[in-house]
């Protein structure tokens, strides 16, 4: 069971997950041991509530198919075990982060102060500017 919350977690069954070798520089233990793990993991047929199911499917993440599978590949450690643990952490850590609503957006303006200040150094700075034109003699 992956826990995701107090009231909801992902049971093992609906994670698949497969050994592959590892890429990368490793001497001749990459060429034999598969460390590497696959994660697959099936939005649209798994047991999680509907809420969770629309944010996620809803992210633009490049883990996330077309199909509504994510896919998460870990291979940062030597040993299997510890990737396959990374691989559940980030998953875990991928469906906590749908739970968190963003903040909404209050539209501000700005102040009767800061639009004065803005025009004044306008208005300064192409006086500035004005100045450094050539002068007309005639």
């Amino acid at each position: 069971m992956l826990k995701i919350s107090n009231s909801v977690s992902i049971p093992e069954s609906e994670i698949e997950m497969s050994a592959i070798r590892s890429q990368g520089a490793g001497g001749q233990n990459v060429n034999k041991v598969a460390s590497a793990v696959h994660l697959r993991f099936d939005v649209g047929a798994s047991s999680l509530p509907d809420f969770y199911k629309r944010r996620l499917l809803t992210l633009r993440d490049k883990r996330l198919t077309k199909d509504g599978v994510i896919v998460i590949k870990s291979q940062q450690h030597r040993s299997q075990e510890r990737n396959r643990e990374e691989a559940l952490s980030r998953l875990q850590q991928m469906v906590q982060a749908v739970n968190v609503l963003p903040k909404k957006r209050r539209p501000t303006r700005p102040t009767k102060g800061s639009q004065r200040r803005r025009l004044e150094n306008k208005t300064q700075r192409s006086q500035l500017k004005s100045l450094r034109k050539k002068v007309d003699l005639e």
